[in-house]
């Protein structure tokens, strides 16, 4: 019929409209309610993900400079020549140097002994924001002695005070003051590697500049003018570039800052949309049974004259305006979350946040929501332009058949355009969001292929032999009305995102797994001298110890690649756009190489062949880990000159490998064969297992008194760490999963609750049957735990792929998940779901039979 579409012939009085919604709202407002809420926690998640990206970035912005310290500050791993240092020394107006390196702190005191981050410094650095102290004057006056910064966690783990000594090196320090907080470092970096400032004319004296030393050097600039910064630049950018000089200023260290943090709100946004998306699955199953119910409603209006397109109307004005009560309320809801945000990431941020409210977020937030709740209810709504006034006189005895509508695949279409749309906007890349995209339609359509393929095996084969509550349960999950389709998607999306989320928890702790075998090694000793090898070996031995490894190590450069400079690869790959990681960076930076005779148990063999030994007057033929040769577009065959601390070498590639890089000894990129580097200036790593907390701490007291030089990794310290900083991660993605967790259990409830109305009829008719109160319960429970099962059971299936996929391919490891946790998901949500039914259909058992024949006649 014509007036079966939208074509509204008369004018449309929205004020009547709107009065008719408003009226036809009224007992349904329970009902609307868990429409509300279903997309109240994904609007919240998301708001509150916005204003902390909003608020984050205007403190970026305004605090770049106390981020930097300086103006300019150029970086080298090596110390730059005399007359590249004689250029240095023009730049800006006032000047500032640090040399920063690992090495061992020794505590006179206690007997204490750590890994350090030492930094000596010379000059005013920094520039704009301070190094905060405890004595607050102890940051300007250490550099006037051998005094010393100590990071303030590190005094309180060796329980020292302002006045203790310390050695570093072959030099006593007396501790000045506590580190506070120093500009652009994190809580978590200081945890990791704590900082401990010395002044710079002491470091000579400490006899750790030396060969082989892995030492980072700093110049700080600061200028009067800012323009002047990309001006000197410019004018020195071949030179820098050509002696591997790094630099950064305040606009950079803005964009990479915001790049970071980029990461961290894209992993938050996206986290927030996967609960909206479950929000998206009630409201399309709340509206769905809604309007369901409304059809004899609708059919009467149109009996007195609605026409189609008008009652299409009333209930689109229902929804947009709920969807707009619910947006706001989640923007509210959001908008007092991400004042926790903070406190929930405060050790991953060097910077101090301002929170305010971001309208700018809050407006998104209220978009989002309302285009979702009118994006998700169109396919239900549209099939009211179907519903003719005969629907009030057939609907007693027969059911309309929907007929196919090409709009509601134009829908169906726009709503995969607004996830990829939205997905692409988190990822920025077309790929990654491609492949999240399909993996949310590979599941949703399985889900919706399990449940539909349940409902035509239970029509077709439930047995008589059957008891009579066991084929009533069955029974319902495939008649008319049943809640088969929506529950199986709704229980089954939730499970897999909550399940994989466990799982990929539990992948990231593996990775850093440490056993407590006496075969793994637990301690690693480096910078060993070759003139300390045999010495520190003995030491090693003489605390009944063993020495599982000592490897050499070579510092080296790469010279040339295919006979090709760092600058003839720079021109080339400024020809070539497409390469977004420049091969000319493989120059820049040392490598740390090693030789041996064998592959070791971490490496395996994948392309080439392996040597071993270099016989004399052949090429060296070496082995390169091969995602670096990736990263460096080499392969087997390519020649590579090295600069071995001035001696130029040439070979070529033999093989490449893949490598362990999880094990707890040492791995490299490029491995030389024996009879290469044999007289080059190297050092040594060493590998031992310490047995207990006292023999670790005797073993590092004796190496620090006796070779100052050598720095430990105590690798149980630093699991240790890890697992704190894990831990800390862990919490803030249960933070965010858990607007999604609680959102899927709202779904589930809303999803149930929809279904109560008809759930009652039935209910009641079979009292009126008969049946008792106990077995209309029985009915109902196992309805309900029947499909809480098999939408687990898929869903668990799903997460299992998913954090297998996610182990293999985005974290590189092994995926061997715990089997008990999975059962703990199996048993516990089908439990949930049957309780849920059960208590929703509760007032069921309350109505007496008679209700039931009073609302037919």
């Amino acid at each position: 019929m014509p007036d079966q579409k939208f074509n509204i012939k008369r004018p449309v009085n929205y004020a009547w409209l709107l009065k008719m919604a408003w009226r036809d709202s009224r007992k349904n407002r329970s009902r609307l309610f868990l429409f509300i809420s279903s997309i109240v926690l994904g609007i919240a998640a998301l708001v509150a993900v916005y204003s902390f990206r909003d608020n984050l970035q205007k403190d970026i912005d305004n605090q770049a400079k106390e981020l930097t310290g300086a103006d300019l500050v150029i970086e080298s791993r090596r110390e730059p020549k005399a007359t590249v240092t004689a250029l240095l020394d023009t730049l800006g107006q006032q000047q500032s140097r640090e040399r920063s390196f690992a090495s061992m702190i020794y505590f006179l005191k206690g007997n204490g002994s750590r890994l350090i981050q030492v930094r000596a410094l010379e000059g005013n650095y920094p520039f704009y924001g301070t190094i905060e102290t405890k004595p607050v004057q102890a940051a300007g006056n250490f550099k006037s002695g051998r005094n010393a910064l100590v990071d303030k966690t590190l005094m309180l783990q060796f329980n020292a005070v302002a006045g203790d000594s310390i050695k570093i090196g072959s030099v006593h320090f007396k501790i000045a003051g506590s580190l506070e907080s120093i500009p652009g470092q994190s809580g978590i970096t200081s945890t990791v590697a704590p900082v401990v400032y010395i002044p710079l004319q002491y470091l000579k004296q400490t006899g750790l500049d030396q060969i082989g030393s892995r030492i980072q050097y700093r110049y700080f600039y600061k200028y009067d003018r800012v323009s002047s910064v990309e001006r000197d630049l410019k004018r020195h950018q071949r030179i820098l570039d050509n002696e591997g000089l790094d630099h950064e200023t305040v606009a950079s260290k803005k964009a990479s800052t915001g790049r970071a943090f980029g990461n961290l709100n894209k992993f938050l946004a996206l986290s927030g949309f996967i609960a909206l998306l479950l929000g998206c699955v009630g409201v399309g199953s709340a509206i769905h049974v809604y309007i369901k119910e409304k059809l004899g409603t609708i059919a009467t209006l149109r009996c007195l004259g609605l026409n189609a397109g008008e009652a299409f109307l009333i209930y689109l004005i229902q929804i947009a305006v709920i969807g707009l009560i619910g947006a706001v309320a989640g923007a509210i809801l959001g908008t007092l979350v991400q004042f926790a945000l903070p406190a929930v990431l405060q050790d991953f941020i060097p910077i101090d946040i301002s929170m305010q409210i971001s309208w700018m977020a809050i407006a998104q937030g209220l978009a989002i929501g309302l285009i979702i709740s009118i994006l998700f209810a169109l396919p239900s709504l549209l099939s009211v332009r179907n519903i003719s006034p005969l629907n009030a006189i057939r609907a007693s005895f027969e059911s309309a058949i929907p007929k196919r509508d090409p709009l509601k695949w134009l829908v169906y279409l726009i709503i995969i355009l607004f996830v990829y749309g939205f997905t692409y906007l988190q990822m920025d890349g077309w790929l990654e969001a491609v492949l999240f995209m399909a993996g949310i339609l590979i599941a949703f359509l399985l889900l919706v292929g399990l449940s539909k393929l349940l409902m035509l095996i239970l029509k077709k084969s439930i047995p008589d032999s059957m008891s009579y509550l066991w084929r009533q349960g069955f029974a319902n999950l495939h008649r008319p009305n049943n809640q088969t389709l929506m529950l199986t998607v709704s229980i089954g999306l939730s499970t897999v995102f909550i399940v994989t989320l466990y799982l990929v928890q539990g992948v990231l702790l593996n990775k850093v797994s440490l056993s407590s075998d006496s075969s793994q090694s637990n301690m690693v000793l480096f910078d060993i001298q070759t003139s300390q090898k045999e010495q520190i070996a003995n030491l090693t031995r003489q605390h009944n110890l063993p020495v599982m490894g000592q490897v050499p190590i070579v510092t080296m450069r790469i010279e040339e690649i295919n006979g090709k400079t760092a600058a003839q690869m720079d021109q080339a790959d400024s020809l070539d756009n497409k390469n977004s990681r420049p091969v000319s960076r493989a120059f820049k930076g040392e490598i740390r190489a090693t030789y041996q005779s064998a592959l070791r148990p971490t490496e395996e063999l994948e392309e080439g062949k392996w040597t071993g030994i270099t016989p004399p007057g052949e090429t060296v033929k070496i082995s390169l880990e091969k995602n670096y040769a990736e990263r460096i577009h080499v392969k087997v065959g390519d020649k590579i000159v090295f600069n071995v601390q001035g001696l130029l070498l040439p070979t070529e590639i033999g093989s490449l490998r893949t490598v362990d890089w999880n094990t707890i000894q040492p791995n490299f990129r490029v491995v030389f064969p024996t009879g290469a580097l044999e007289q080059a200036p190297q050092f040594y790593v060493l590998m031992t297992h310490v047995p207990t907390d006292k023999a670790s701490a005797d073993f590092q007291g004796a190496v620090v008194r006796s070779f100052p030089n050598v720095s430990i990794i105590n690798l149980g310290l630093v699991l240790q760490v890890l697992n704190d900083l894990l831990n800390k991660i862990n919490f803030v993605i249960r933070f965010m999963a858990g607007f999604s967790m609680a959102t899927g259990w709202i779904v589930l409830l809303s999803a149930v609750m929809s279904s109560k109305g008809q759930r009652l009829r039935e209910s009641v008719l079979l009292r009126t049957l008969g049946a008792n109160r106990k077995q209309v319960l029985t009915i109902t429970a196992l309805e309900y735990l029947f499909l809480g099962v098999l939408a687990t059971a898929a869903g668990i299936i799903l997460a299992l792929a998913a954090s297998w996929a996610v182990a293999a391919f985005s974290l590189n490891s092994t995926f061997a998940p715990d089997i008990l946790p999975l059962i703990a998901f199996f048993v516990i949500i089908p439990v949930l779901v049957m309780i849920t039914g059960i208590y929703s259909s509760r007032s069921v058992l309350n109505h007496p039979p008679l209700e039931i024949l009073r609302k037919e006649a």
